[in-house]
C-alpha cells in the first residue's frame, strides 16, 4: 500500500467544487498540497481551511487552459517545491448545447480544460516520475466517458479521451514505477458543477457525495487501483455497470434508458439555464456561466 505522507501532490481545479474534498482528504493523509487554480481569492479560501487543519498547502493561480503556457507552471512548481509525487488532473468545465450552437470557442476551452491540459500536465511532469522511477497521476473522469450526454455532448468526448488516454498511458507504464488511475463520478451533490445548473438529479440515476469522491482519490492512490467508478451506493453502482456492458450491445436501448430517467430533460434544462446567464452579462450585471 503506498502512503501518501510527506508527499508532494500537484491538484488542478484544487479551489471549488470536488476539488476542495480532495485537498482536504489529502490533509488528512498529511500530504503537501500544490493547489492550482484561476482564482486567487477562492484559492485564498481553501488554503485557509487546509492550514486550519494543520495541512501544508501553497496555491498558485493560473488558467490551465492556456496549454502553451503550462511549461511555466512547471518550471514554477520546481522553483517552489522541487519535484512533485503525485499529480491528480481535476480541473474540469461543462457548457451545456445543442451541438450546432457550440462555437469554436466554446469547443477549444472544454477540450483544452478537460482533455489537453491533463495531457500536457502529465507530459511536462512524467520524465521526472520516470527519472525517480515512483509517482501516480489520478485523472478525474465521469460517467460521460462511459456514455455520451445529450447537449453536453463535448464535455462527454472530453472526459472519453481522458478515459481512453489514461488507459493507453497505464500499459505503457507498466514496470516503471509509476502508476495511473481514473475516478468516474456520476451526479455529484453539495457541490460543483452539477449543483450549479439548479437543477434536480434525474430521478433513478444515483447521487453521490462530493467527500466520496474524495476518498475514491486517496483508495486509487494507496491501492493503485486502475479505474474506480463513484455512484451512490453499491446497487446503483452495479446497475450502471450492467447499463454500460448492454449498451456495448445495444446502444438505443441506453438511449430509451436515459430518455427515461431525465438525462434529457435535465440537460435540456441546463441549456436553459445557461442561456439565461449568458443574457445577464451581455446586459451588464455581475453574472458569468459558473463552471
Amino acid at each position: 500500500m503506498t502512503t501518501l505522507a510527506e508527499k508532494i501532490v500537484l491538484l488542478t481545479g484544487a479551489s471549488r467544487g470536488i476539488g476542495v474534498f480532495i485537498a482536504l482528504a489529502l490533509v488528512r493523509e498529511n500530504a503537501t498540497i500544490i493547489g492550482v487554480s484561476r482564482s486567487p481569492e477562492e484559492l485564498d479560501q481553501v488554503s485557509t481551511q487546509v492550514k486550519s487543519l494543520g495541512g501544508k498547502w501553497i496555491g498558485l493561480p493560473f488558467d490551465i487552459s492556456q496549454i502553451k503556457k503550462l511549461p511555466f507552471l512547471v518550471q514554477q512548481i520546481e522553483q517552489v517545491v522541487g519535484s512533485v509525487d503525485i499529480l491528480i488532473n481535476n480541473a474540469g468545465i461543462e457548457l451545456y448545447r445543442a451541438f450546432q450552437d457550440y462555437s469554436t470557442a466554446d469547443i477549444q476551452l472544454v477540450l483544452s480544460t478537460n482533455l489537453l491540459a491533463a495531457m500536457e500536465l502529465s507530459r511536462l511532469i512524467l520524465p521526472t516520475f520516470l527519472r525517480q522511477g515512483s509517482g501516480h497521476i489520478v485523472n478525474i473522469a465521469s460517467l460521460a466517458a462511459k456514455k455520451g450526454l445529450p447537449y453536453n455532448s463535448i464535455y462527454s468526448a472530453s472526459k472519453a479521451g481522458l478515459l481512453m488516454w489514461s488507459d493507453s498511458l497505464r500499459q505503457e507504464l507498466v514496470g516503471t514505477g509509476v502508476e495511473i488511475s481514473i475516478i468516474c463520478p456520476g451526479y455529484v451533490s453539495q457541490q460543483g458543477m452539477f449543483v450549479d445548473s439548479g437543477v434536480p438529479a434525474p430521478r433513478l440515476s444515483g447521487i453521490s457525495a462530493p467527500v466520496n469522491v474524495a476518498n475514491a482519490v486517496v483508495r486509487a492512490i494507496k491501492h493503485n487501483q486502475a479505474e474506480i467508478m463513484v455512484n451512490q451506493d453499491l446497487l446503483t453502482e452495479c446497475l450502471t455497470r450492467f447499463l454500460f456492458v448492454i449498451g456495448q450491445f445495444f446502444p438505443k436501448f441506453v438511449d430509451v434508458v436515459y430518455r427515461y430517467i431525465g438525462v434529457v430533460d435535465l440537460n435540456k434544462t441546463r441549456v436553459k439555464n445557461q442561456k439565461k446567464s449568458r443574457l445577464v452579462r451581455v446586459y451588464g450585471f455581475n453574472f458569468s456561466d459558473k463552471q
